[in-house]
């Protein structure tokens, strides 16, 4: 859970200092939609490949060893952004945090399901995988946006990535356990060494990969422009980084009472599929509604339903449904293709409708409209896998 917090404010950090990054390394003006489309989602480019390649190379590894390193790599490249003088620096950079990102994602759900019984799953990668993720999303905008009004935007870079240098890496070096000690590890060595599709759950993982693409477009999308989404509502400063939190406040709330449920219950499926389609439905209704603040309620809520609802389930389900030895390729695979490929999509999206429009919300809309196709996707999953039970 730490380990994910930091990288989701290493993440995020680049959508606050924006503003003032962009003036002076020169893409203001007309330039600015198209070229922060590209800033922003140069993470996103490198953290795609890096997941479904990270997943599969790190099969025989000690997954321990894998996100200290790569933590290192990734604070270290945080760092050094703070100090770019040029685009270019910059994307190098970005594209660097997605490589090391990338390979460190998988390595989360090869620890939940060693160290979790099944009954507790939902619950377990809730935390590790969400909750870290949603305390720096809503702690983030709501502490570096006053840290970039006062001292500027390097700082946000110099605090973020000291944060995973001197706190984190030695917390993990000291704390985290091996794979091997994990009450439910699997005990043998790869027992496919060639990934199937069969060892994934066979064709209705197809389904799983279209549902996470359609959630991460609608996620990315919002959050790489969530600040300037909330100035451009009417808010500045304080009120900026309060509205900014907002969303990930709300999934926080929300995200360990539906996990209990989704384990007592086992209900996964049927929560996480209303997780896509209720919030879809939220954003298809930004552009015909008035108010600054009635649109960042329907963001918000959006977006924590849909995380407190789908997510947690979401990897429960694929953790459940394929071979032990394939669970980080598995989740490497989704987690490239859908946020890496649909969150740089969905970047592009939003800005393409920005820059055209002048507005934020038609952009919302489409992603709304996917996302429902999402929660099609999981009722078709649910079909054939009671299909192939049967």
């Amino acid at each position: 859970m730490v380990g994910l917090f930091v990288a989701y404010l290493d993440r995020i950090n680049l959508s606050i200092a924006l503003p003032s990054l962009s003036r002076e390394l020169g893409f203001t003006g007309s330039r600015f939609a198209i070229v922060s489309s590209w800033v922003l989602t140069t993470f996103l480019i490198g953290y795609a490949g890096a997941n479904i390649f990270g997943g599969i190379f790190t099969r025989r590894a000690e997954p321990k060893w894998v996100v200290i390193s790569l933590l290192a790599v990734w604070s270290i490249a945080t760092l050094l952004t703070g100090f770019v003088g040029s685009l270019f620096s910059l994307l190098v950079m970005r594209a660097i945090l997605g490589i090391a990102e990338g390979v460190y994602w998988p390595q989360q759900s090869r620890f939940a399901k060693a160290w979790f019984a099944p009954n507790e799953l939902s619950r377990a990668n809730t935390i590790i995988q969400y909750y870290g993720q949603y305390i720096a999303l809503s702690v983030g905008f709501f502490i570096l946006t006053p840290v970039y009004d006062a001292l500027g935007w390097r700082y946000i870079f110099y605090i973020t990535a000291f944060l995973g240098l001197f706190i984190t890496l030695p917390l993990f070096w000291t704390m985290l356990l091996k794979e091997s000690e994990a009450p439910y590890a699997s005990k043998s060595q790869v027992s496919n060494p060639k990934l199937t599709l069969k060892a994934l759950g066979g064709k209705p993982f197809l389904f799983l990969v279209f549902s996470n693409i359609t959630q991460a477009m609608l996620f990315w999308g919002v959050t790489l422009w969530l600040p300037m989404v909330v100035k451009s509502l009417g808010y500045s400063g304080f009120k900026q980084g309060l509205g900014s939190a907002l969303p990930y406040i709300t999934a926080i709330i929300l995200a360990i009472p539906i996990s209990i449920i989704s384990d007592k219950t086992g209900r996964r499926l049927l929560i996480a599929t209303l997780g896509l389609i209720i919030p879809g439905s939220l954003m298809i209704l930004l552009p015909f509604v008035d108010g600054g603040l009635t649109k960042l309620i329907l963001i918000s809520f959006a977006l924590g339903y849909g995380a407190s609802h789908y997510s947690g389930n979401f990897w429960t389900i694929l953790e459940s449904s394929v071979e032990p030895d394939s669970i980080g390729p598995a989740a490497g695979i989704i987690n490239g293709i859908a946020a890496g490929g649909g969150g740089t999509l969905a970047g592009f999206i939003v800005g393409i409708f920005l820059k055209s429009t002048g507005s934020y919300m038609p952009g919302f809309m489409i992603l709304g409209l996917l996302i429902i196709l999402g929660g099609f996707s999981m009722m078709l999953y649910g079909k054939f896998t009671r299909k192939a039970a049967e």
